[in-house]
């Protein structure tokens, strides 16, 4: 089978080394976006999968829009073209070019969490479990057909970065499975329900600022889900205040929401509901902290609150 891969960030490259490696594909060539600027001097960098298509010999082109190598794709004319986060929204012309479609893995099961940010919405939901599903990619947001899915337990204490890089090879051998059913001929396409369709939208900065008045659970899965971006914080002091490590903690009577206890060497914040245990912590401009080390810098008062100013 004739291939196009089409991808762009690290978790991508498990599915192009993959599909490289069988001997019952033949990868003509990789699409993945243009270099972009990065680190203090800004200097572009390559994407990962980039770097991992130099890396295996393969022929890379980073177009600004895929309509601009058109001619040269249907000149290619691939029996498939495989999609894992590549970033640019695919036109009709594209979807109907390869014999067996436009085959896309995303992580989620669908129709659950459509969209660009589904393991992080996953754990932000409470979701016990995830996955990967392959489908063929039709004009609609994650809409197509699916083809196969693979389901992972999501881990009680698990990050979106981590469950990420445990679902990233999962894709890989999984997309080998399905390209190998269509070329034979065993796989068909099913449509997707709409019945339980949800939404993962694209998250911002702000949606890690931390409201205490909400559940100690719903915290800590905000902190999970968005680490490591774009990261759960506060504010003490007026200063931002990282939250990197927490953990629920059990909690009787009412409570303050954002007022910090020393108990027995743990420092624990209340909330609406419950108590959060702070393991690990940054304030602004500073290193990653243990919490019980920055408590002992900060000494702070029995009045003060996380996420407003002195009362």
């Amino acid at each position: 089978m004739r291939v196009v891969f089409c991808g762009t960030p690290d978790i991508a490259v498990p599915s192009l080394e993959s599909i490289a490696a069988h001997d019952a594909f033949d990868v003509l060539a990789v699409l993945t976006q243009p270099d972009r600027p990065a680190g203090r001097g800004r200097a572009p960098r390559e994407s990962p999968v980039k770097e991992a298509a130099k890396r295996l010999g393969l022929r890379v082109e980073s177009p600004d829009r895929v309509r601009d190598v058109r001619p040269w794709l249907e000149e290619l004319a691939p029996d498939a073209m495989v999609v894992v986060a590549y970033g640019h929204i695919f036109r009709r012309w594209l979807l109907e070019l390869p014999r067996y479609g436009c085959v896309n893995a995303h992580f989620s099961l669908l129709p659950r969490h459509r969209g660009v940010a589904p393991v992080q919405w996953a754990i932000l939901d409470g979701d016990r479990e995830t996955g990967v599903t392959t489908m063929k990619m039709d004009r609609g947001v994650d809409t197509g057909p699916t083809l196969l899915e693979e389901r992972v337990t999501i881990g009680a204490e698990e990050t979106a970065g981590e469950l990420l890089a445990r679902l990233a090879p999962i894709a890989g051998g999984l997309l080998v499975r399905t390209l190998d059913g269509l070329a034979r001929g065993t796989l068909e396409a099913s449509p997707q329900s709409e019945e339980g369709a949800t939404y993962a939208r694209k998250l911002e900065k702000e949606d890690g600022r931390v409201d205490w008045s909400r559940p100690a659970a719903e915290i800590a899965r905000q902190v999970r889900g968005l680490s490591p971006w774009p990261g759960a914080f506060t504010t003490f002091r007026g200063a931002g205040l990282k939250l990197h490590e927490v953990r629920v903690a059990p909690a009787s009577g009412s409570s303050e929401p954002g007022r910090l206890v020393h108990d027995a060497g743990r420092i624990l914040a209340e909330t609406g509901s419950g108590r959060l245990e702070l393991l690990c912590i940054q304030a602004e401009g500073k290193a990653r902290l243990p919490a019980e080390a920055w408590w002992r810098g900060a000494r702070p008062e029995a009045r003060e609150r996380l996420g407003r100013e002195v009362l």
